[in-house]
């Protein structure tokens, strides 16, 4: 037993030799005119929190341990969550949320940010606290609030007053970005490069940003996704991002936010991709994030996501509200 233990000993010490031998021995791959070449599909999939968990306090990140038994609770929801439904199961109440029609489409990931070596309690890793700054009075400041609040005006009175994300105009949940998020599920990027563009597509809702090398913001009209300057500060891709589209927000954020991302290639397969956002009609001051994106399979393909919702459930969606409105009308 003693001379396994040795021998597998032996072997481990290999491993991280070698590991550490290519890590040391890694070179950044660069473009023909020098840049860090992030060109490939990545995937940002994780559970982890935007906002940290109260009991973590400032605590960034986990212990190995800690790391492990939150991975192992995620894939055994998972696993609880993909059983067949009972067919025998009494029928839900009335407002109950039924759930999702099915828990295999999700694509969440069940690992927890790892960032050199880190495993992070959040994604925001600015406040020290891991919390959104959010100002006094925040709440509804962005353009679809401020339409809902109107006089008279109903959430289903129309399509604009509807999410994007319901709409198939954007992602849901700042997949598309700026800045970048996982969500439930199509959590995969291409990036695409050339010395005066920089083109990331994202899977959801098969969206493309465009980002414009060494230029100056150019504001002619608003975009979803806004307006995306870049430059590379050494090895570090700068994304500095303004005049979103008003009816676009994540976290409240208004149309005149500020949005500026950094992308490191910290090795052969992830980029520590940070943000961080500005918009003082909303936040007490600037807070950042920051994601890994992980390499995926050279083989691998993005597929055209087709976003029906917006196409063809809206009559549904309005015409509920509708026949709701008829019915409140009755008296009793």
């Amino acid at each position: 037993m003693q001379i396994l233990l040795k021998i597998f000993g032996g072997m481990t010490v290999l491993c991280v030799t070698a590991g550490s031998f290519a890590a040391e021995n890694w070179s950044m791959p660069r473009t023909p005119d020098g840049t860090p070449d992030l060109q490939g599909i990545w995937s940002n999939a994780s559970q982890t929190p935007l906002e940290r968990p109260r009991e973590f306090g400032t605590t960034g990140f986990l212990t190995l341990e800690q790391k492990e038994a939150q991975e192992a609770e995620w894939r055994q929801r998972g696993i609880d969550r993909s059983q067949p439904s009972d067919p025998n199961r009494d029928a839900p109440e009335e407002g109950e949320d039924v759930g999702g029609y099915n828990y295999f489409w999700t694509d969440r990931g069940d690992n927890v940010i790892e960032i050199n070596g880190e495993y992070r309690t959040s994604i925001v890793v600015d406040p020290p606290n891991g919390q959104i700054p959010f100002a006094e009075g925040w709440r509804g400041k962005d353009f679809r609030s401020q339409l809902r609040a109107m006089p008279g005006v109903n959430e289903y009175d129309g399509p604009e007053l509807r999410p994007l994300g319901e709409r198939c105009l954007l992602s849901f949940g700042s997949s598309s970005g700026p800045p970048m998020m996982p969500v439930m599920y199509n959590n995969n990027y291409q990036i695409v490069q050339t010395p005066d563009h920089i083109m990331i597509l994202v899977e959801m809702a098969h969206d493309a940003r465009i980002i414009r090398m060494n230029a100056q913001h150019a504001v002619a009209y608003s975009k979803w996704m806004g307006d995306s300057i870049g430059r590379w500060e050494g090895d570090t891709l700068v994304v500095e991002t303004i005049d979103m589209h008003p009816y676009q927000s994540f976290s409240g954020y208004t149309e005149d936010v500020k949005i500026t991302e950094y992308f490191d290639l910290i090795n052969a397969d992830k980029i520590r991709y940070r943000f961080t956002i500005d918009d003082r009609a909303v936040y007490s001051r600037e807070w950042s994030g920051e994601v890994a994106m992980n390499r995926r399979p050279a083989e691998d393909r993005i597929y055209e996501y087709a976003c029906h919702e917006g196409n063809y459930a809206f009559p549904g969606i309005l015409g509920g509200a509708r026949r709701l409105e008829q019915q409140e009308a009755v008296p009793n």
